[in-house]
C-alpha cells in the first residue's frame, strides 16, 4: 500500500447529502479493507436505513444522541450525551485502531456549543497520521474548516420539505 496520510474531510452546508457522502466514503473504505467506525452525535437509537445496512455489512455505527437536539426540552441531558459521544469518538480517533472515523453531525454539536471546539481541534491535530476523519453537519466552525484537508459545502437549491413533502423512507432515513 502507498504511504497514507490521514485526511480531515468536512461535509457542511444547508443542502442534503452531508451524511450520505460520508457513508459513501465508509463503504468505499470497507471495500478497500480499511477499518471504519461511525459515531452519530444527533441520531438516536431508531432503526434508520443506514444503521440497518451497517449492521448487515458489519460496519460499526454507533448512534449516541436522542434525536433532534434543537427540539429538546432538556439541553443539559443533550450536552451530557454529546460529551459521552465525544469521549468515545476521541478515544477511537486517538487509538490508531481505525483507518477511518466518521463523526456524523458533529458540526451541529459544535455550533450549539455543546462541546468546546478547541478540544475537538486538539484531538484532530493529534490523531495518528494515517487516520482519516470525516465531520458532517451544517455550520462547520471556521476553526475546523481551517485545519481540514477537504471541505465540501452542500448548497440547497431546491428541497422537498419546502413543498410540504415529509422525510422519505430510504432517502432521508
Amino acid at each position: 500500500m502507498r504511504d497514507r496520510r490521514g485526511l480531515l474531510i468536512v461535509n457542511t452546508g444547508n443542502g442534503k447529502g452531508k451524511s450520505t457522502a460520508a457513508f459513501g466514503i465508509a463503504f468505499r473504505a470497507l471495500g478497500q479493507g480499511l477499518k471504519v467506525s461511525i459515531v452519530q452525535f444527533i441520531k438516536g437509537k431508531w432503526k434508520t436505513g443506514e444503521l440497518q445496512s451497517a449492521e448487515r455489512v458489519g460496519l460499526e455505527m454507533i448512534p449516541m444522541g436522542k434525536g433532534f437536539t434543537w427540539e429538546s426540552a432538556n439541553p443539559e441531558e443533550d450536552k451530557s450525551l454529546m460529551r459521552d459521544a465525544w469521549t468515545l469518538a476521541s478515544e477511537k480517533i486517538l487509538s490508531g485502531q481505525y483507518d477511518l472515523i466518521i463523526l456524523d453531525e458533529l458540526n451541529y454539536v459544535l455550533g450549539y456549543g455543546y462541546l468546546p471546539v478547541d478540544d475537538v481541534i486538539r484531538c484532530l491535530l493529534n490523531r495518528p497520521t494515517r487516520v482519516h476523519v470525516v465531520l458532517t453537519g451544517r455550520n462547520a466552525p471556521e476553526e475546523v474548516i481551517s485545519i481540514a484537508d477537504c471541505v465540501t459545502e452542500m448548497r440547497e437549491i431546491k428541497h422537498p420539505y419546502r413543498n410540504g413533502i415529509p422525510a422519505q423512507k430510504g432517502i432521508d432515513y
